[in-house]
């Protein structure tokens, strides 16, 4: 009986001594949209925080899996080994919009969701030289040119996509939907003249707005965002339309709870890094840090309102 217990002591004392050396090797942290978008720069510019937080040499690999509106990464993620060794930003409203649009290989319940990093708002921008300089300008073009607004977003179901759509159906104007991989790509497009407008982050608008490049006629938030405080919301110009982005950092489901709770702290304490905050400032990134459980109960209620959008009006066709 003794040389048993002594055996199972060896056994826990094993286990515990290989979680403590987590991570042991570097953690793949996916990202499902392409190089150069909001996310993509939000997990470079968070990534070496999170090594730094979890301490032991932690190296964390950041990989771009675009396509299919974030489902290629999306899939990925939620089909990893639970292992704790890949991680990935989910992003509303595609994480929870693309299963009820379409025969998804992953649901909510595939994730362990960890904390939320971003709360990013809405915008719709053009080149300053276009006409359309007001929403008066952008409603009255429309209406004379049903389809002629050439629009990009992320994909069908993204926030960029259905709050066009609210936009539309709010005041009776005909826009043409393009979809695009990511935000980055989208920018390029309305940059180069491609497509008349971008409907995308405020966070992903402001450089250019600032630099002169793009002009931004609102930002769909509820309150202008500290970092476009020049940009005034679409309710203040009339039109209710508060739709955005929650970026957050999920793990497959299955993954053991103490390596989420690692993980969890050394999230919490990256974003509170003071030199972090001055990283993401300077990168435009609209934070809103949310902890795990709170983040579940938000993407749960989500997840909720999408289904009955679906229900009264699906948008795929849109």
């Amino acid at each position: 009986m003794k040389k048993l217990f002594t055996a199972a002591a060896v056994v826990v004392a094993s286990a515990a001594a290989a979680q403590a050396e987590y991570p042991e090797r570097p953690i793949n942290m996916i990202v499902a949209y392409s190089a150069g978008g909001g996310t993509d720069i939000a997990a470079r510019t968070l990534a070496p925080f999170i090594e730094k937080h979890l301490g032991g040499g932690a190296s964390i690999v950041v990989l771009n899996r675009a396509g299919a509106g974030g489902e290629i990464g999306f899939t990925e993620l939620a089909q990893a080994e639970a292992d704790g060794y890949t991680i990935g930003f989910i992003n509303t409203p595609n994480i929870l919009t693309i299963p009820i649009q379409r025969d998804a290989r992953y649901s909510l319940e595939s994730f362990a969701p960890i904390a939320n990093v971003i709360d990013d708002p809405g915008a719709f921008s053009l080149l300053p030289s276009s006409d359309i300089k007001t929403f008066d300008d952008l409603i009255a073009y429309a209406k004379e040119n049903p389809g002629k607004v050439t629009y990009g977003s992320t994909g069908l179901g993204s926030d960029d996509h259905l709050a066009a759509l609210e936009f539309e159906r709010m005041t009776g104007v005909e826009l043409k939907h393009i979809p695009f991989p990511g935000n980055a790509d989208v920018r390029t497009a309305v940059l180069g003249g491609h497509i008349m407008m971008a409907s995308m982050n405020i966070s992903e608008t402001i450089g250019d707005v600032h630099e002169g490049t793009l002009h931004a006629l609102g930002q769909m938030s509820n309150e202008r965002w500290a970092g476009a405080p020049e940009v005034p919301t679409f309710k203040e110009e009339g039109y209710d339309v508060v739709m955005g982005s929650m970026r957050g950092i999920a793990a497959p489901a299955g993954v053991p709870a103490d390596v989420i709770a690692r993980l969890e702290t050394a999230l919490k304490a990256a974003v509170d890094d003071p030199e972090f905050q001055e990283k993401a400032a300077q990168q435009h990134l609209a934070l809103a840090y949310t902890a795990s459980a709170d983040y579940l109960a938000e993407l749960e209620s989500l997840s909720a309102t999408f289904n009955a959008l679906w229900d009264n009006t699906p948008w795929v066709q849109q």
